[in-house]
């Protein structure tokens, strides 16, 4: 899951593997899966280095 703030300021969390697609108008508009749209504050560049964050953690091998 990776945090966002909605536009009003609250935080959510929201599971990268639903997003759709990404818009950079003058507030970043993310579509769902499931034809969800959520209007958010962070900058586009954020939500994409944190979701390249987010699937770098889970496939990357442990070492033990």
């Amino acid at each position: 899951m990776i945090p966002v703030t909605r536009l009003n300021g609250s935080q959510i969390y929201l599971n990268p593997d639903l997003i759709l697609s990404l818009e950079a108008t003058p507030d970043v508009v993310v579509t769902l899966t499931s034809g969800e749209k959520l209007i958010l504050r962070d900058k586009a560049s954020e939500v994409v280095d944190r979701f390249i964050a987010y699937k770098r953690a889970i496939h990357t091998p442990t070492v033990n």
